[in-house]
């Protein structure tokens, strides 16, 4: 478990490879992708530390790569499966910038969705959620199992100001190394798209363009020559269907999406107008870097 620092602030990450390897969640790094190598250090469990370069961000799953300039470390060991709701959950890393610091709970749920934000405005899908203490700094360090395996990566807490009581979320470790190795290979991770900027419909925006429900992702645009384009999507559909799952939210569209791979064909049904619609839509394919 590593400590990174930047010109922005502390996080936290996980040696992936002995070479220097290292991965932690992408808006720890991000802002220094195009910086100087000089401008990340890494501060070890020995006391020692090294500057490392981004080798790639992915903001769709909020997962990055650093690479320190440093070998010979001791790679974690990354869990093949998903934790069950009620295991130990051990979270590692330097929150607040105090270093090497343990916190424990257990595993709370599975499978949980963030809507869009300001912060994540694509949204983040399928993530574990735990009541172990999660605060500022830990973003991007070790989730662990009683088997001292890690089953992801600290990701997000929703804060006491909230009316939270220990509600944090995790990257699941499987979502952690598919997208890493993508990186590592290719310099970036790629992800299916529809091609559209869909909103939920608040009852405001219901009123005021006179739409007929408050449950679908509205389309709001449609990029020109994209998937949903050539399918005939439009903007002012409500997609209400997607391959047969009910979308009530726009979380529940992305999430349906992501669950699929660039060039698959889907169906698509949505409201336009007083008609009910149904297309096929073949996935196109984005990389993020």
């Amino acid at each position: 478990m590593v400590t990174i620092q930047t010109s922005s602030g502390i996080g936290s990450g996980v040696v992936y490879r002995s070479d220097g390897t290292i991965v932690t969640d992408a808006h720890v790094v991000e802002d220094q992708q195009k910086k100087p190598s000089a401008s990340v250090r890494i501060h070890f469990a020995d006391g020692s530390q090294a500057s490392a370069t981004v080798v790639g961000v992915d903001d769709p799953t909020d997962v990055a790569v650093l690479k320190a300039d440093r070998g010979n470390l001791p790679a974690a060991k990354f869990s093949t499966s998903l934790p069950e709701v009620g295991q130990l959950a051990v979270v590692i890393g330097s929150p607040l910038g105090l270093e090497q610091t343990v916190t424990a709970g257990i595993i709370s749920a599975l499978h949980r969705n963030m809507p869009p934000s300001e912060g994540s405005p694509q949204g983040l899908i399928d993530l574990i959620q735990t009541d172990a203490p999660i605060s500022p700094g830990n973003s991007g360090g070790a989730v662990v199992n009683n088997s001292s395996e890690i089953v992801g990566l600290s990701e997000a807490y929703l804060p006491p100001s909230s009316g939270a009581v220990s509600i944090g979320f995790v990257t699941p470790v499987a979502t952690v190394t598919e997208v890493a190795d993508q990186i590592l290979k290719s310099g970036v991770a790629t992800h299916p798209v529809l091609g559209i900027i869909p909103t939920d419909i608040t009852p405001e925006v219901a009123s005021r363009f006179g739409l007929p429900t408050t449950s679908g992702a509205l389309v709001i645009e449609v990029a020109q020559g994209g998937p949903a384009a050539q399918a005939g999507l439009a903007p002012g559909d409500i997609i209400t269907k997607f391959d047969g799952q009910n979308i009530a939210t726009v979380t529940d569209l992305l999430a349906a999406i992501r669950k699929k791979e660039p060039g698959q064909q889907s169906d698509v049904e949505f409201h336009r107008g007083q008609d009910t619609k149904s297309v096929k839509v073949t996935l196109g394919s984005t990389a993020t870097r």
